[in-house]
């Protein structure tokens, strides 16, 4: 089993999201573990939010199931029930096509570091729940969620 070098792995900064949905995430940071480990049936990264950033715009996941671990530093999820605060050493859980958008926001004055795993299912639909933005992971676009293309997107 080998040991992943962290300074190996690459750090990337913000989201693939079109603008100006990109905003609340672009200071966020994630090293995909899982890609450096060659992993094929899950997703693991290791993920940093600063003071005010967000993990991703409220979504939920068609075909992927998904988890996050606080490492270090307090989060708060947001789900369409409510919010719940997250420390280090608490877990949260999202079940495949339940339709119930989940983020994580960094309400406190720290840095948190996470680990976000997926199943990487390639028929996997991701739906944005506030917002009129979906993507297939097939192709990985940003779309409409009536199929058109946002700018950029083909």
């Amino acid at each position: 089993m080998p040991k992943i070098d962290l300074s190996a792995v690459p750090v990337r900064k913000g989201s693939g999201y079109p603008p100006p949905f990109d905003q609340p995430c672009a200071e966020r940071t994630r090293r995909r573990l899982g890609d450096a480990g060659g992993l094929k049936d899950f997703g693991v990264n290791l993920m940093t939010l600063p003071p005010g950033g967000w993990s991703s715009q409220r979504h939920w996941h068609r075909h992927e199931d998904e988890l996050v671990y606080v490492l270090e530093g307090e989060l708060t999820l947001v789900e369409d029930c409510g919010e719940t605060l997250l420390r280090a050493g608490d877990c949260a859980t999202f079940a495949k096509n339940i339709g119930e958008g989940h983020h994580l926001i960094n309400r406190s004055s720290t840095t948190v570091l996470y680990l976000e795993v997926g199943s990487r299912n390639p028929d996997d639909v991701i739906t944005c729940s506030d917002i009129d933005l979906m993507s297939p992971s097939s192709d990985g676009r940003f779309l409409h969620k009536d199929g058109r293309a946002y700018p950029g997107q083909g």
